[in-house]
């Protein structure tokens, strides 16, 4: 069974920093054919699967937003392909802007909860009388990858389509993905992998038997990264400090 692996690169890093934490070494220098291939052997329905075309959608750090990110994720990108351990890079876009909103909080449950003038911190107006329940307005820097999940999908849908695998695992998230990954399910087997903490995307969901049938869902771990890590040196790519 040839597979095709899609991977949207920023969904599985963010999931990864979720599980094994932000400054923690050991999870970023990740060889994702062997996560995967670690999965599928774990998927007896699927006996015999071999992959057999693994693409990785990403983009590039924007370095003057910041700089040490992008030299390593540079390293990480040239090792990858160095190594073989992917089979193509598809990039998509960095985009860095200044983005004006309402202050907020969040509650336990990550949704927001704004925040306006109150004692110790208040507005006052132009006689210098309290403006109770006042918003707070910022400009801040908003960084935004752009492209990950139509790469992820077309590729998907190109391999599928024309019959270049057998079946597709899919390593994403992103509810974006729905229509793409419903189509696919018609024409081959597709296992989803998803690398966050919380739960499948509703979107995402189905029943083994849509389609051609033969379908699997898996939730990462961070033994699933921290597993899976390449070789120190990858040709005359060293593991970035801190990684």
């Amino acid at each position: 069974m040839r597979v095709g692996v899609y991977v949207d690169g920023y969904n599985l890093y963010y999931g990864g920093r979720d599980l094994c934490g932000r400054s923690q070494p050991g999870w970023r220098w990740l060889d994702i054919r062997k996560m995967v291939d670690g999965v599928l052997a774990r998927k007896p329905r699927w006996p015999a699967a071999s992959i057999d075309r693994l693409v990785y959608c990403t983009a590039r750090i924007d370095v003057r937003t910041n700089a040490s990110g992008q030299a390593d994720q540079e390293t990480y990108l040239r090792a990858l392909a160095t190594g073989g351990y992917v089979d193509h890079i598809e990039y998509g876009r960095y985009v860095a802007r200044t983005k004006v909103a309402p202050l907020a909080t969040k509650d336990n449950r990550g949704r927001p909860i704004l925040v306006t003038s109150n004692w110790p911190v208040m507005v006052l107006d132009s006689s210098s009388k309290p403006v109770h329940d006042a918003q707070f307005l910022v400009s801040v820097l908003n960084t935004e990858e752009k492209g990950s999940d139509v790469n992820v999908a077309s590729h998907l849908l190109i391999d599928a389509l024309t019959g270049a695998v057998d079946a597709a695992v899919v390593v994403s998230n992103d509810s974006d993905l729905k229509l793409p990954i419903q189509k696919a399910r018609e024409l081959v087997p597709v296992g989803l992998i998803n690398p966050q903490r919380g739960y499948l995307a509703g979107d995402l969901k189905g029943q083994p038997t849509d389609g051609v049938g033969n379908h699997w869902w898996h939730q990462l771990g961070p033994s699933d990264f921290t597993a899976s890590q390449l070789p120190p040196q990858v040709g005359s790519h060293s593991r970035p400090a801190g990684w």
